[in-house]
């Protein structure tokens, strides 16, 4: 018995590192821990800015814009010559 526990020491040592450098880097890099509060990167002020300008609200605006110019062109088409 004495042996089974010396051949399987340097085994259990490597599985215990394994998970303990697992556990320690697995997460979100981004923010920081302190006293049970989630703060933000160190590095925020040097990030880039991402800005996605607001869009339509309609998806299909420039379809009923197209559209919309259509039927006016259609009006005039038909419209009677004087």
């Amino acid at each position: 018995m004495h042996l089974y526990r010396i051949l399987h020491w340097p085994r259990l040592a490597v599985i215990a590192c394994g998970l303990l450098s697992i556990s320690l880097n697995t997460g979100c890099m981004i923010q920081t821990h302190v006293a049970g509060q989630t703060l933000p990167s160190a590095y925020y002020l040097t990030d880039d800015i991402q800005y996605f300008p607001t869009g339509p609200e309609n998806q299909l605006s420039n379809q009923i814009h197209a559209l919309e110019q259509y039927k006016l062109e259609q009006l005039d088409n038909d419209a009677p010559v004087r």
